[in-house]
């Protein structure tokens, strides 16, 4: 009985040395496991993690963009907003100078009409001047033959100048001294300007009366009370004649100019001489 005793007490503590060898073993299986798990766990913690940083930067990304999306595309609006305005500003502006063109265009042949009639008109004003200065030069070459005597005395000078023809004859040859009344000397001389001039009926004759500076002084100036009047009064006496021999007096008129014109030097009596004198001008109607 002892000794199966002993045994039995023997085999229990065998079953329980056993039992606890087991146990040992089975945790630090699970503790094994558990670490793995728990290192498992964390890298999976650390790729999401790591995951949802990725995917909060793509998210910005994708925002970014999004919003470069927008900004293009309404860039590329107004880009084309402002192409087709372009394009309408240019077509106006295309239109408005076409217009321009057409109307320049117009003016230009207007202009062109009106220089080809007023290059007629020229033309034809420069042959009427032409035969103008012709007929001038006419009545001037009469003047000259007519007057030789006159001319030679030097008592008469006749000039032409631009189509103007002057006969100026010295007031001693028509008129006496002081008076106004031409003598009967000065009316033969008047007489073949006459002769020539009612043949001139395209100009107007005036005729100019000139004095020296000698002031007018006792009885005469009651009739004449300064050189204007005396040289008004001898180119109006002078205009009459010219219209008793049947000048029209409508190419008439008398002008007066006392000392106020002179030709020469008052300082002598020659120059007083030459100041004192009539004209006769041709000259172009009004």
């Amino acid at each position: 009985m002892k000794g199966r005793t002993v045994v039995q007490l023997v085999l229990v503590c065998l079953a329980l040395v056993m039992g606890g060898c087991v146990s040992t073993g089975k945790y630090e299986i699970k503790e094994r496991e558990a670490n793995d798990l728990n290192k498992s766990l964390q890298e999976l913690q650390q790729k999401y993690a790591d995951l949802a940083r990725e995917n909060a930067e793509l998210k910005g990304q994708v925002q970014m963009l999004n919003a470069d999306l927008t900004r293009v595309g309404g860039e590329r609006d107004r880009l084309a907003e402002s192409g087709k305005l372009l394009e309408e500003t240019l077509k106006s502006t295309a239109d408005t100078k076409n217009r321009n063109i057409a109307e320049l265009s117009q003016k230009i042949n207007d202009l062109e009409k009106d220089n080809a009639k007023l290059k007629e008109q020229l033309a034809g004003l420069r042959k009427a001047k032409e035969e103008e200065v012709q007929k001038t030069s006419k009545t001037y070459e009469e003047m000259l033959e007519k007057m030789k005597s006159e001319i030679s005395k030097g008592q008469v000078t006749i000039s032409e100048l631009k189509g103007k023809l002057t006969v100026n004859m010295l007031n001693a040859i028509l008129f006496d001294s002081g008076k106004a009344e031409v003598k009967p000397e000065g009316l033969e001389v008047l007489q073949k300007v006459v002769d020539i001039l009612k043949n001139v009926t395209d100009k107007a004759i005036r005729i100019e009366g000139h004095t020296d500076n000698v002031t007018i002084s006792g009885e005469l100036t009651r009739k004449y009370p300064t050189n204007w009047e005396l040289s008004a009064a001898r180119a109006i006496n002078v205009a009459r004649y010219l219209q008793r021999q049947g000048i029209d007096p409508a190419l008439l008129s008398a002008v007066a100019y006392g000392e106020f014109k002179p030709v020469a030097s008052n300082e002598t009596d020659e120059g007083k001489a030459k100041n004192r004198r009539i004209e006769i001008i041709l000259v172009p109607k009004d």
